[in-house]
């Protein structure tokens, strides 16, 4: 499929939202697990783009969803 360099350009803008998860260490890995085998979106994929320990030894992560170029 050939997109027009503004077709690319309005896609590449797009606000994305990242969503952001808190949770003990086992339902964090299940989770983000859970999204990155999902069936992907045509044109985006999904990336864990952080990952920490709190100090009440939950785990904070942010799943995005980026535009792959095609």
């Amino acid at each position: 499929m050939l997109l027009r360099p503004r077709d690319l350009a309005d896609r590449m803008s797009a606000p994305q939202r990242p969503e952001t998860f808190t949770l003990p260490i086992e339902a964090a890995r299940l989770k983000a697990r859970e999204i990155l085998n999902r069936i992907p979106q045509a044109g985006y994929t999904t990336v864990v783009e952080n990952w920490r320990q709190l100090p009440d030894g939950q785990i904070e992560f942010t799943m995005r969803h980026l535009p792959t170029p095609d």
